[in-house]
């Protein structure tokens, strides 16, 4: 080794300014890896695009435009859309028969869902804590309703409202009960009947599936501290199952909001469901039988913005308690 070689000073690796992180080459792999993914995800945003982002934005669309005609006195002629502004807005808002139909969903909910709720909570607690053989059963039949479609459960429950056929009118009017399940006071309490049978096992097994997720140690220490059944499912089970009960909260309420199957199957066997009975149908009505679609987007948007504030609401007020408590 030379004396050049020894005298050398060895070269000072830079430091990156503070603050600043040093610059980081990404390898082959790591962009082969992000490639991959890109390709995994892009399906799944096409679809998302095409089946859920485009129509809400063509609803919009229409909301916003309305239908001219050309010729004497708007007949005949040709047909062309124009900029409308909020003006189908105001139509559907000024529609005394869309907002009776938003109050009687309203209503609807705050009787409807909290029951669904209690029900579904109870049954879960039941069948998750007994030690029965047959709770695999029970548990399946109380599902079963939820794989009858809606429209299918109406027209079930339809021979049980109508007078003359149903076993549940003869059997009361043997008893010197006149009750009558299609009349303008009682029908929409049938209806939430069938929607209570056909959504409570649902809702069932998503709390029994969080119920599954805690710890047993959590049962077994609280049985240990002297906690009995009632105190156990008080204080360890609903605390934890509070996601749960958001959840089915949420979905129930915006389900609430989309009522439409019912009514409409049961509208040709009782007179007092009429076009504007719920927001769906009477969007519908307008969409299909009085062929203004515009107006039936803007009710559709206005409808959509309701679930959304309802959801938020209900999500702020059942956070808020939860923070609180913690």
């Amino acid at each position: 080794m030379s004396r050049d070689t020894l005298s050398r000073p060895e070269p000072v690796a830079r430091r990156a300014p503070d603050g600043a992180r040093p610059a980081r080459r990404i390898s082959r792999t790591e962009a082969r890896n992000a490639r991959a993914a890109a390709g995994f995800v892009l399906p799944f945003l096409a679809l998302f695009a095409l089946c859920f982002l485009a129509p809400i934005v063509y609803a919009v669309y229409q909301s916003l435009h309305k239908t001219e005609r050309t010729g004497p006195l708007g007949l005949g002629g040709q047909e062309h859309e124009v900029f409308a502004g909020l003006a189908n807005y105001t139509h559907a808002l000024s529609d005394d028969q869309f907002l009776a139909g938003f109050g009687r969903v309203l209503l609807f909910g705050a009787v409807q869902v909290p029951l669904m709720i209690v029900l579904a909570t109870a049954l879960a607690l039941l069948l998750e804590g007994a030690s029965a053989r047959g709770i695999p059963f029970f548990r399946s039949a109380f599902f079963l309703p939820y794989g009858v479609p809606g429209v299918i459960a109406s027209i079930l429950w339809g021979f049980l409202y109508v007078p003359g056929i149903s076993p549940l009118v003869k059997i009361a009017q043997s008893v010197g009960w006149d009750v009558d399940f299609l009349a303008r006071g009682t029908v929409l309490w049938s209806i939430a009947n069938i929607v209570t049978w056909q959504f409570t096992g649902y809702n069932m097994l998503v709390l029994i599936a969080q119920l599954k997720s805690v710890p047993e140690e959590l049962y077994e220490a609280a049985r240990i501290d002297g906690a009995n059944a009632w105190q156990v499912a008080r204080h360890v089970k609903l605390p934890l199952i509070r996601p749960a009960l958001v959840l089915t909260g949420v979905f129930s309420i915006i389900g609430t909001l989309q009522l439409f199957a019912e009514p409409k199957v049961l509208r040709p066997l009782a007179s007092s469901i009429d076009s504007g009975f719920t927001p769906n149908l009477h969007a519908y009505s307008e969409a299909f039988v009085g062929n203004n679609q515009h107006v039936a987007a803007a009710e559709a948007v206005l409808l959509a913005l309701v679930a959304c504030v309802a959801s938020f609401v209900f999500l702020r007020l059942v956070g808020g308690r939860g923070k609180e408590r913690g």
